[in-house]
């Protein structure tokens, strides 16, 4: 079943075109034959940018109607368990190709896309969205995917649509406004080095978050499985603690974004009639694109409330800081 689904399959040491050639040509022949990925792309040409001036940054809103389905999902635990997995292989439209990815992941168009280029990448195996399991596939993906995507994770209890389903998305590189706010070289604070990767915090962001830089895989890997289990030993998780990560490669090293999270919905988010806005944070919204799928929200959101909202459900920095220290 994994075979006949394919566009094609990338194996990096014998692949005969780079993996941002095969997923563009993808997402090409995928608007000819898939209607409902066309229809997608079609609304994306209607969305909407208002920016946002806040103290020390500058946020974008997006209003895009067409992401509705993943800013409103249930992802409770009886919910997920009782629908289909959309992204395990058997659930997939009939129209649906991807490409397979060292036979480990399937690199699928995302029918309701955020960016001109986006893509969902889903294990080909129903697994619960971790990513300590898939750490190296990830480094790998975003290497290969070089330079012309990002590549990004939600953890499955912030902002992961399918939680019981590992996978990781694609961005085209540059379209997050964190990715060049990172670059700021006033706003970059060095932390520490230790075993070849360097990280620094940003200053003046609104909202806590890491920049992690590193040549090495294998370093680089073990130093996310020491952050990523301070953070489970600090907030006592049973499970992965709460995240959003960015991750890009560039002259020959890895950058990691990353933003350790408190909460994974604001308040407002619950509110009853007009006082709800229905904002559901992860990687792309933290990272300074904030997708607003209904008009009202796009319209009156302000500093205030974005302010309050990164505050609310990121981390608090000295937490953070206590970790970091005791690497």
């Amino acid at each position: 079943m994994i075979q006949a689904k394919p566009f094609v399959a990338f194996e990096a040491e014998s692949s005969t075109s780079p993996l941002p050639e095969l997923s563009r040509r993808l997402l090409e022949e995928q608007k000819r034959s898939w209607p409902q990925l066309a229809a997608g792309y079609a609304s994306l040409d209607q969305v909407r940018l208002r920016e946002v001036r806040c103290r020390g940054f500058t946020v974008f809103l997006q209003f895009n109607p067409g992401r509705i389905a993943s800013t409103g999902a249930r992802v409770d635990d009886q919910s997920v368990r009782e629908r289909p997995c959309f992204l395990c292989v058997e659930n997939l439209t009939p129209l649906q190709k991807g490409i397979l990815y060292k036979g480990e992941f399937l690199i699928l168009c995302n029918p309701a896309p955020i960016f001109p280029q986006h893509f969902t990448i889903s294990s080909v195996r129903h697994l619960p969205q971790a990513l300590e399991p898939s750490m190296n596939s990830f480094l790998d993906l975003a290497r290969d995917l070089s330079p012309k995507f990002t590549l990004f994770y939600n953890g499955p209890r912030c902002g992961a649509s399918a939680p019981d389903h590992v996978h990781f998305q694609a961005s085209p590189f540059g379209t997050i406004p964190v990715e060049r706010d990172a670059s700021e070289g006033w706003r970059r604070v060095f932390r520490k080095r230790l075993d070849g990767v360097s990280v620094w915090t940003l200053k003046e962001y609104g909202r806590t978050v890491l920049v992690i830089e590193s040549p090495d895989e294998e370093r680089l890997v073990g130093f996310l499985v020491l952050l990523i289990g301070g953070l489970r030993k600090l907030t006592e998780a049973a499970e992965e603690p709460m995240m959003n990560i960015l991750c890009s490669f560039d002259d020959l090293h890895w950058r990691i974004i990353f933003f350790p999270r408190g909460k994974h919905r604001p308040d407002v988010y619950f509110r009853e009639g007009e006082e709800r806005v229905l904002i559901s944070p992860a990687a792309v919204d933290m990272g300074g694109l904030i997708i607003t799928p209904v008009q009202k929200d796009f319209e009156r959101v302000d500093a205030t409330l974005i302010e309050g909202m990164f505050q609310e459900v990121s981390l608090p920095a000295e937490q953070l800081e206590t970790v970091v220290d005791a690497l």
